[in-house]
């Protein structure tokens, strides 16, 4: 199976679920934009990138799908201790975890380059938290 076929395929899958359940919402304007616009907007621009992947895949030598059960069970446990150690301890924790779990999945590991991540997430969960006033447990 054509790796880069499937790789767009999902992209479209993906774009179309979240993009039909934001339809279901006021989108409004741009000068008054509703709950439904960006969920919209976002969908749209996966969904032409999915698109434009399916459509390159079929100029591009066919690369082979290969499954890797260990790298799956890494990010999803990667996902789930983030779930769980953000309930339980906070947030910037679960983050750290996260971050340095799910590099187990690659092909390099850099604990410099996990820190420089991590710390980047951090911020973005700050900005998050207090220039949106999103309520999230982060400490």
């Amino acid at each position: 199976m054509n790796r880069n076929l499937v790789r767009g395929l999902f992209l479209v899958a993906i774009s179309l679920a979240f993009g039909l359940q934001a339809l279901r919402y006021p989108i409004g304007d741009f000068s008054r934009a509703g709950p439904g616009l960006f969920p919209a907007m976002v969908s749209g621009i996966l969904l032409v990138i999915g698109a434009a992947t399916v459509v390159r895949s079929f100029f591009v030598e066919r690369v082979r799908l290969s499954i890797n059960f260990r790298n799956i069970a890494i990010i999803l446990g990667s996902l789930c201790g983030l779930a769980l150690i953000s309930t339980y301890v906070n947030m910037i924790a679960g983050i750290v975890f996260m971050v340095f779990f799910s590099t187990l999945a690659g092909s390099s590991y850099s604990w410099v380059r996990n820190v420089k991540i991590s710390l980047g997430l951090v911020a973005m969960a700050l900005a998050l938290q207090k220039l949106l006033g999103l309520n999230l447990p982060l400490y």
